[in-house]
C-alpha cells in the first residue's frame, strides 16, 4: 500500500510504499505539488515490476540500498538500508510484489 502525505516541516509532499507486514519499502524525495507525488507513485506502479529499473549501492558504512529509477533514469524511490545486499535484494523483491497497490491519501 502507498501512502500519500505532507511533510508538515517542509511542506512537501512525499509517499512510501509498505509491505503487506507495514515495513516501509520504498520511500520517494520530496515533491512540492501533491499532482506530482501522485504521478510518482503511478512511475513506481509502471516500474517497480521489473529489476532491471532496481540499483544496488552501499553506502560508505557499507550498508546496502536500492534505488528505483524511471525509464529515463530518474530516481523514484529509495529504500532502507540493509546489512548486506541480499538484505536488499529481498526489498527489490517486496517492491516488485507491492507496486501494485493501493493509494492511501494522509493529507
Amino acid at each position: 500500500m502507498y501512502e500519500l502525505f505532507k511533510s508538515e516541516k517542509s511542506g512537501e509532499f512525499y509517499f512510501r510504499l509498505k509491505a503487506g507486514n507495514g515495513e516501509i519499502i520504498l520511500s520517494s524525495e520530496g515533491y512540492e505539488a501533491k499532482a506530482s507525488a501522485l504521478n510518482g507513485i503511478e512511475s513506481v506502479k509502471k516500474n517497480g515490476t521489473d529489476r532491471k529499473n532496481f540499483e544496488v549501492r552501499q553506502t560508505s558504512a557499507g550498508k546496502s540500498y536500492f534505488v528505483l529509477k524511471a525509464g529515463n533514469g530518474q530516481v523514484i524511490g529509495q529504500s532502507q538500508q540493509y546489512a548486506s545486499e541480499d538484505g536488499a535484494e529481498g526489498g527489490i523483491a517486496s517492491v516488485i510484489k507491492n507496486a501494485g497497490g493501493e493509494t492511501k491519501d494522509l493529507t
